[in-house]
């Protein structure tokens, strides 16, 4: 998780004119571009800056909420409640290995984001090496 916020804080330090990614399409290692039906890479970032204050939130939203049905939890029997906490640690374990791979999906997206931003700024701003007169 340190890792998307870290890539999220970097693409918002650098993207500093969003708007130069609109018409920019992401490019995969080896492919030609495609712009059929994908989003080009302004809506990424709008979309990326969207997700970021959901992630920072968490679910602290959810564990406000008081679950449901505890009572008759309480009332059941060791072995009912073992298996209870068996299904819940699997289904815990199989929500979290989707979390990672989500939060490493956007977490490549953004520093492709920003990759590709540092390109375009390298394309039209001049050389450090000339001046500019």
């Amino acid at each position: 998780m340190e890792q998307y916020f870290s890539a999220t804080q970097k693409m918002e330090r650098e993207v500093m004119f969003p708007s130069l990614l609109r018409g920019v399409f992401p490019q995969q290692e080896g492919a030609a571009p495609a712009t059929g039906g994908r989003a080009d890479l302004y809506e990424r970032y709008q979309l990326l800056k969207a997700i970021k204050p959901v992630v920072e939130k968490g679910l602290a939203s959810v564990t406000d909420q008081s679950p449901t049905g505890a009572d008759a939890d309480a009332d059941a029997s060791s072995d009912a409640a073992d298996a209870v906490d068996a299904q819940l640690e699997e289904r815990l374990s199989h929500h979290l290995a989707g979390l990672q791979q989500v939060l490493t999906h956007l977490t490549r997206d953004t520093n492709a984001l920003t990759r590709r931003y540092s390109q375009i700024l390298e394309q039209i701003s001049p050389s450090e090496g000339q001046p500019s007169w």
